[in-house]
Order: C-alpha cells, then structure tokens, then sequence
C-alpha cells in the first residue's frame, strides 16, 4: 500500500484520470487537483479498512498467552494448561500459559494491564481475583468491572467444609454448637486475606453468629497440611487438596460448599441441605474464567468465547474437569459471564459491608 501512494493516480483501480502539467492557470484547475486529493485520500482509508477488517477476521495470527495469578501444580494452573492445550486446537495458534505468583495475583494482574488490548495476552481470573477480594479489600487498586473484557466463564469449583479428627464435630450442626460452647478457642486455616477460604469462612460466621480465628497460610496446600497436622483445627478448601487427605482419613469433610451434594463426597450433606439459613448464599465457592484488558476488540473477544465454549463442550475435557479438578464446566457468552461476576462482587460487597469486613495491607 505504501508503494501505491507514492506512484501517480494512474496505479489506482478508477477511471484514468490525465493530469497534465501547465504553464497558465486555467479556471477550474484548483478543483479538479481537489477532487484527485479527495480520491487519493478515500482510496487510502478503504485500504486501511480493508486490511483491518481482514486482520479481525483471521484473529489469532500468532501464540497467545494466557496469565495465571499462581504457581505451577494449582488448581487454576491445571485448568489454564488444560484450556491452553484445546485452544491450541481449536484455533491453530500456540496458546501458552504464563506463572505470575504473588500479591494475591496481582503481580498476574499488573502483567495483563501493561499488555496490549490485541486478544494475546489474557489472564485466567478466579473468584477471589473477580469479586471476593476486590469487593472487600481497599488495597487491590483495581475494578474488575473497569480493567477487564470479559470473554469466557470456564466453570465452578466447590470447597469442602474440613475439621481435623480431634474436633468433637460430625456435622455443621455440631461444629455450631461445639464454636458456641467454646467461644474463641476455634482457629481456622485460609490461603490468605480476601481469599476464597477466608471469605467464605467468615461469611459461615457472619451468618450462624459463632467467631474463630483466622491463621493465614501463603497456599491452599500450606494450609491443608497444617489441618491434617492439627495446627489449625477447622477449615474449607477445594476439593483438589482436600480429597487426598480425606481418603487418608486425616481430615473429616462436613459439608461441601456447593448447592448440591457431590459425587465424590456422596454423604456429606451440601449447601441446601442445611437447616440454617443463608448459607446457601456461599455458593459458588470459587470460580474460573478468561479475561483481557479492557478494550479487546470485538473481533477478538467473539473467537474467544467461541472457542472457549467449543473447549467447554469437548467430552474429554468435561469428564477431566469434574472427575481431575473437581470443577463443573460451564458456557456463555461473554455478556452473561460479566453479569455473573457483577452479581458476586455485589454480593461479596453487601456481605463485607454488613460484617464490618474491610481489609487493607
């Protein structure tokens, strides 16, 4: 195209236009010159529109990376290299997966800001890095409605409800009445401030109105080691951590946190089978899903989510998901994903704001 303009209007797919060059101004010389400015200038913006329109369409043209906010070996590192893995396929393009731990993902989360908005750089985004924290702490510096396009939901993944064997406690209704015989002498485990596991627990407490002490771990295996050790008595974490130790029986699991009960933990009572109310309103206990920086072109974000759902709807993926991660693979499009996430983060915001939960360094 750069070669085009620097030749004559002759080069150009229009009627030959003669320009020839004179010695005495003529009348109406200035704007016949006019009209060729004019063509030569539409003929260059239709070229870019061209070009841009066919650069959209054949989006991706090289490896996309996909950020994640932890190390390897994590629940949101398998599914990442899981979906990474298929959506190599699906768009026949590398898709890599990038480790950016620490600061409670921000460091992944800095990383995606200071990326360009092109579609090849995403960042698996969890419950915790979506709504739980953003919603309750002061110090994250971000919105996740405003820096954020929001391609794909990926799917949810329940917690396990976890006392240690020396805890007198069977059920939930028995850990409530033991926490209440016993105020303050309960701690409980979590993976750090505005995490999953610290959120969830206090919104336990919040509604059946008993209080234990938070003991923050850095990781969800850090701290599942120190229940099964007996360090930390009571704690939820997801199921991924949680089934080792429970088929070891060095942890009792009580209640799953999710709406229903599970296959896996067939007779451990689930969300809506408990007597008291609100604690259905923990569910999700955590979730995954793919997002950009804000202002990913359309283009970008439909081939995305098209292939995400594609991924999604793979037999093989589904069965690893539920039966390897324990998480419930989900679709949708990129609308529904963002008014799910707006409706947690409202619901983390009311929880924070009723408990007096603001948390800051």
């Amino acid at each position: 195209m750069q070669k085009a303009l620097g030749e004559s209007t002759e080069n150009i797919d229009s009627p030959r236009l003669d320009v020839k060059p004179v010695t005495k101004h003529r009348q109406g010389d200035g704007m016949h010159l006019k009209s060729l400015r004019s063509w030569g200038v539409l003929c260059f913006a239709l070229a870019l529109l061209f070009h841009a329109n066919a650069d959209a369409q054949s989006y991706p043209t090289r490896p996309i990376t996909i950020i994640v906010g932890f190390g390897a070996g994590g629940a949101a590192d398998a599914v990442a290299r899981l979906y990474a893995q298929k959506l190599s396929q699906v768009l026949h393009t590398s898709v890599i997966v990038e480790n950016k731990p620490g600061a409670n993902q921000l460091s992944a989360i800095r990383s995606l800001q200071l990326a360009p908005a092109d579609g090849y750089t995403l960042y698996l985004g969890t419950g915790s890095s979506l709504a739980q924290a953003p919603a309750v702490r002061t110090d994250l510096g971000y919105d996740p409605l405003k820096i954020f396009s929001f391609v794909g939901f990926i799917g949810t993944q329940p917690g396990v409800f976890l006392v240690n064997p020396s805890v007198p406690a069977r059920s939930i209704d028995e850990l409530i009445a033991y926490a209440k015989a016993h105020p303050g002498e309960l701690n409980f485990e979590s993976s750090g401030l505005g995490s999953a596991s610290h959120l969830e627990a206090e919104y336990f407490m919040h509604v059946t109105g008993i209080r234990m002490t938070q003991i923050p771990y850095k990781s969800d295996a850090e701290a599942i080691r120190e229940i099964a050790a007996g360090t930390v008595p009571v704690g939820m974490i997801t199921a991924p951590f949680a089934m080792p130790l429970i088929k070891a029986g060095k942890v009792r699991p009580i209640m799953v946190v999710a709406s229903q009960s599970q296959t896996y933990l067939p007779n451990v009572p689930a969300l809506s089978d408990m007597r008291v109310k609100g604690l259905v309103e923990m569910q999700p206990y955590t979730f995954f899903g793919l997002v950009g920086p804000a202002g990913l072109p359309s283009e970008a974000v439909a081939r995305l989510n098209q292939a995400l759902n594609e991924v999604a709807a793979m037999p093989d993926v589904a069965s690893r998901m539920r039966e390897s991660f324990y998480i419930e693979p989900a679709t949708g499009s990129p609308t529904s994903f963002r008014e799910f996430v707006t409706k947690e983060l409202a619901k983390w915001r009311e929880f924070g704001g009723a408990a007096g939960i603001r948390i800051s360094g």
